[in-house]
């Protein structure tokens, strides 16, 4: 096998499916031609919409001159589809096509039922 073979399967391999490690959370690479997606885990903290919860994502992100640890948070608007989230679940979301004027995340899984 020639080296240009090598390389050609190589880039073949990483063009989809492949998984990679963003630091704090993680990317997965969809099929085809779309490219990565962002994948988050969060809080539930709000589900009086319906097919719609808001989820409290935290970041944490290193100070660029002090260097401590900061938490930084954002609410987002995450698309359920059955209603099957409540407050204070543990969620999987990921970052999808605008659903709404707000929404650009759908649920994947419930990660932890709330007590």
């Amino acid at each position: 096998m020639s080296e240009k073979a090598v390389v050609s399967e190589a880039t073949d391999v990483n063009k989809g499916g492949v998984v990679r490690d963003t630091g704090s959370d993680q990317a997965v690479a969809s099929a085809g031609a779309r490219g990565y997606r962002k994948v988050r885990r969060g809080y539930v903290v709000g589900d009086k919409m319906d097919k719609t919860v808001v989820v409290k994502v935290e970041e944490r992100v290193k100070h660029p001159l002090y260097g401590k640890v900061l938490r930084r948070s954002s609410k987002v608007k995450v698309h359920d589809e059955v209603n099957s989230a409540g407050v204070g679940d543990l969620v999987l979301i990921m970052e999808t096509r605008p659903l709404s004027a707000t929404k650009r995340w759908r649920l994947v899984e419930i990660l932890d039922k709330a007590k």
